[in-house]
């Protein structure tokens, strides 16, 4: 049975405001007279009310004993009824009669026998996409509000989705099952069975993940992915299935050891075989994929410091070579005679060695000019040739665009790797490839004319393909992250019909031309008014050089009565221990509720609640399941710890449980109010050390050493709404905007701040689409490009800051295509991450990423132009942007267990750690507020003034009070203090 709490079931909130009150239970004058039509007496009044109400608001009758007190007393005094009325609402003849005329007053069809197949037709059609019960329950419940159908009990809605859950699946295990010949189940079976020879069986195998992308590790992992494949596609016995059910059952393999496996019936395990397999095949291929453009990295990372040695190097030869060259000219000077002068260079250039060693030296000091390290590549790319010709045939690479230059040169390169001259023939179009590649691939010979270099030309291609990898020009079928993106959009049958109802919420013409008129007009219209202002703006100003001189943001003053109320706070606050607050938060909140096994039944744990707090609490602050266990009680064991977390705690799990907790700290508190309305948040990542063996692990220059990063999204008002965790190497700005996208709690910024990774114009044009304001810190900006709306646009005061101009016609010409982007990534069809990454490097193929930078062009211009123009905006960006700095060292405070390095190799497990971290920091930003609003509350009641500006530059990362270590006890019988977020101070909102 699944846990009511886990599901949208309507239910009746345990504390209800004078305001919920009245918004939701105030019955309107046509209620009333509603009412008055049938019921007759004051009992009977309250009756039909209280039932119209209570169905207005759940979508069913209720039982008598589950209405609130303060409900009936409510409608009660709005009917102007006598206290004595009492309520009686128990099954009888009147209460279904009045149950009936309000189904037919909203036109709601009956629970029972009607809305029945309703139900099993919504859940069996979800059941074969979705595997949760919870989630489930709660698409029944959307589906049913629509049809206008009266919801069932919830044992009953339960009960028919688990039925219908067991019966879609097992259908779902038998079409895999009959698929499969009596050798092949049996074959799948020997895998859960561990040979003498061997550690673990082979079903273990496939749960192997990537090391670092060292050339061995590639060469291993190579090896891996052949003999993964050697067990065939399995996607021909997986037809028919949703890719998400596929990816259900395969996470339920991979948390399953093989004896546990053994327990299942043989359709469940092998179909739960198969779809671990298929997992591991497609992953695989990312993996590889990754390793690839890593190894090219490698080699071109050891070229370029090849050439700067060389550089140093060759230094002295550059000195003799122009001494030789300075003898030459002065005999050129002394002398008339050309034959003198001929005969006098070729006795020079002897005395100085032969015609061809100087022509090396020569050729040896040119490669070190410039940043030009290609001639170097060649000395690491022929230790990695074979296992990237090995790697091209395994992953097959392939054009998403029309242009196949680079494939035919890859095809050109495959069919001549055996052979040992170093020249081809001229039949290569190197149309892809830079002018550097060219000039080394494309060489004149003196009787031969123009050949190739193979080996020039390999590299080349080779490295070229990474580059288009990252663009997404190039894809690796049957991979996910490297697929074909324009594959996983919307069809434009499907956007059209959308379009006018997406463009009327966000303002946007319905259409390419005025679309583009009216941003025209708009990037006209600021530019003017700033250029108009520009003289009197005291915070900026274009020296003689024409320059941007921008005046610093001065420090913000703070009263002394500041300092003091820091003081008193200090004093007064209760010293707290981690595991005390997230018990405190779980009896406030039950956050806990949203984690149990992946059955969606209830969990069989001994004391659930507590094992999902101290789980929490030994991940959270990295203190791992085996030293956490050393301080607990004796019956938590590290073993529990670990099971806990593997079985019943997932990503997606935690994000519902940062949702709680965000919601209630938003609603339930006036404190945060004063920090921030929730409309914008700021968006920065801070290092985690990780272990190096890990295809996630990268060496940050800014940082030191190796690990990852954890780029945390943070509400103005302090708390943090979502989070990943990524590689160094990755842009950063890629996952700017789908932070915000994949929060789903009631707190719903519409602006986001960053730091300079935030600059990058394909950001802006997505952003702007999407609804979401761009405004990053801008500390660079001497090096950006202001763009004019058009050639012959002119300004009087900041003309000297444009550079290029805007060019409309592609915007018009692919803004069907853009709006195809935006409407898939708003339907769940592709992240907005994944496409940033694929738009975040420059590709003269893709049409898609250059409209969204020419679109991020304008956007762009306009912001910098309020940027510099607007000294309370820089404020503003600044302010935000220092919280989420200061969350990241809030949340590193906390993360204090194992020297702060994230064991984990599993990237799915790394990711788990950061959202552990922000659970843990969320319930202490929540206490901390629930203590600051008592202590507030107090000094008001003692006689203390409180100023409302001074409250409004207070911080909830507050840590002195919070002891980390000794002994975790946990006490889940007394419960704390009833939640009460009411300051009892008069103040406005930030």
């Amino acid at each position: 049975m699944a846990s009511i709490e886990r599901t949208a079931y309507p239910r009746f909130k345990r504390n209800l405001t004078k305001k919920e009150l009245h918004q939701i239970y105030t019955p309107t004058i046509e209620e009333t007279q509603f009412v008055h039509s049938f019921a007759r007496g004051s009992e009977f009044l309250l009756k039909a009310m209280v039932l119209l109400k209570t169905f207005q608001k759940l979508g069913y009758f209720p039982k008598g004993n589950s209405i609130p007190k303060g409900i009936i007393e409510y409608i009660r005094d709005c009917l102007s009824l006598s206290q004595d009325t009492t309520l009686d609402i128990q099954p009888s003849r009147v209460t279904r009669k009045y149950q009936q005329k309000i189904r037919e007053y909203f036109h709601v069809i009956p629970n029972g026998k009607e809305t029945r197949p309703i139900m099993i037709n919504i859940l069996t059609e979800a059941a074969k996409v979705k595997d949760h019960p919870p989630d489930l329950i709660n698409i029944a419940i959307e589906e049913l509000v629509k049809s206008r159908c009266e919801l069932p009990s919830f044992r009953v809605l339960d009960e028919l989705t688990g039925q219908i859950r067991r019966a879609v699946n097992k259908e779902q295990f038998q079409l895999v099952s009959s698929k499969l010949s009596s050798e092949q189940i049996h074959s799948f079976n020997e895998l859960l069975i561990r040979s003498t020879e061997k550690h673990y069986s082979d079903y273990n195998r496939f749960k192997t993940l990537p090391k670092k992308p060292t050339l061995k590790n590639l060469r291993d992992h190579i090896d891996y992915f052949i003999w993964l494949q050697s067990y065939g596609d399995m996607t021909l016995f997986l037809e028919r299935i949703a890719p998400s059910k596929i990816k259900y059952y395969a996470a339920e393999a991979k948390s399953l050891d093989a004896a546990e496996l053994k327990d299942y019936s043989e359709p469940k395990r092998i179909t739960l075989l198969i779809c671990l397999i298929h997992q591991a095949q497609v992953k695989t291929k990312d993996h590889l994929a990754e390793m690839y453009q890593k190894r090219i990295g490698t080699i071109h990372n050891s070229s370029k410091e090849d050439h700067k040695d060389m550089k140093e190097q060759k230094q002295n030869e550059l000195e003799h070579l122009i001494s030789i060259f300075n003898d030459v000219l002065l005999i050129m000077a002394s002398e008339n005679n050309d034959a003198h002068i001929h005969e006098k260079v070729k006795e020079t250039i002897d005395s100085y060695g032969s015609v061809q060693t100087l022509l090396d030296k020569c050729e040896a000091v040119a490669s070190t000019k410039g940043n030009n390290y290609y001639p170097f590549i060649q000395k690491h790319y022929k230790n990695s040739r074979s296992t990237l010709y090995k790697l091209a045939d395994l992953l097959q690479f392939t054009s998403t665009s029309q242009d196949q230059s680079l494939m035919h040169a890859l095809e050109f390169v495959m069919e001549n790797r055996n052979k040992r001259t170093d020249w081809l023939p001229d039949e290569v179009d190197l149309s892809f490839a830079s002018d550097q590649w060219r000039r080394m691939v494309r060489i004149k010979q003196k009787d031969e004319g123009w050949l190739i270099h193979r080996r020039h030309l390999e590299a080349c291609v080779f490295s070229c393909i990474a580059t288009e990898l990252k663009s997404g020009d190039i894809c690796v079928p049957g991979s996910e992250s490297y697929a074909d993106y324009r594959k996983q959009l919307l069809p434009w049958k499907e956007c059209e019909p959308l379009i006018p109802e997406y463009c009327r919420e966000l303002g946007f013409p319905d259409n390419e031309v005025d679309f583009v008129t009216g941003l025209k007009s708009w990037m006209i219209e600021s530019s003017k008014q700033i250029d108009q202002d520009f003289p009197d703006n005291e915070h900026v100003s274009i020296n003689e050089a024409g320059e941007l001189i921008l005046k610093k943001v001065k420090k913000r003053e703070y009263k002394e009565s500041l300092k003091e109320l820091e003081v008193l706070i200090k004093e007064r606050l209760p010293e707290r221990n981690l595991i005390d607050i997230l018990c405190n938060v779980e009896h406030w909140i039950n956050w806990t509720r949203h984690f149990g096994p992946s059955s969606g039944s209830d969990p069989k744990l001994k004391n659930p609640r507590e094992r999902y707090i101290l789980t929490t609490f030994a991940y959270g602050c990295n203190l791992g399941p085996v030293q956490a266990a050393r301080h607990m009680r004796e019956d938590v064991t590290g073993s529990v710890l670990s099971y806990t977390n593997q079985r019943h705690v997932t990503a997606r799990k935690i994000d519902q449980t940062l949702r709680d907790i965000i919601n209630h700290y938003h609603h339930e508190f006036d404190l945060p109010k004063l920090w921030g309305k929730g409309e914008s948040a700021a968006a920065d990542g801070t290092k985690y050390d990780i272990y190096e063996e890990n295809l996630l692990a990268e060496y940050h220059i800014r940082y030191g050493g190796y690990g990852g990063i954890a780029y945390h999204h943070v509400s103005d008002n302090y708390i943090a709404l979502f989070s990943h965790f990524i590689p160094c190497g990755v842009w950063e700005a890629v996952y700017i905007l789908d932070g915000l996208l994949k929060n789903e709690s009631d707190v719903q910024p519409d602006t986001i701040h960053a730091d300079t990774q935030g600059q990058s114009t394909p950001v802006f044009g997505l952003s702007h689409l999407l609804g979401i304001k761009l405004m990053p810190r801008i500390r660079n900006f001497k090096k950006l490009t202001f763009f004019r709306p058009s050639s012959d646009m002119k300004y009087k005061h900041i003309d000297s800051l444009f550079s290029d101009t805007i060019d409309w016609d592609l915007i018009e010409l692919h803004w069907k295509d853009l709006l195809r982007v935006v409407l898939s990534i708003k339907h769940g069809k592709i992240s907005s991450a994944m496409l940033l990454r694929k738009l975040g490097n420059y590709s003269q193929k893709n049409k898609l990423y250059q409209a969204f930078r020419e679109l991020g062009r304008v956007v762009r211009t306009a912001f910098l132009l309020q940027y510099i123009s607007d000294i309370d905006l820089r404020r503003t960006i600044t302010a935000t942007t220092n919280k989420v700095e200061a969350y990241n060292g809030f949340s590193k405070w906390l993360f204090f267990g194992g020297d702060g390095i994230i064991s984990d190799n599993d990237p799915e497990q790394q990711e788990k750690s950061i959202k552990y971290g922000d659970l843990v920091a969320n319930a202490i930003i929540f206490q901390n507020v629930v203590d600051l609003t008592a202590v507030i509350r107090q000094l008001k009641r003692e006689g203390y003034y409180v100023d409302p500006e001074d409250l409004s530059v207070l911080s909830p990362y507050l840590t002195e009070h919070i002891k980390r270590f000794g002994d975790y006890i946990i006490d889940l019988g007394e419960p704390p203090q009833p939640l009460d977020g009411k300051l009892e101070v008069d103040f406005k909102t930030a």
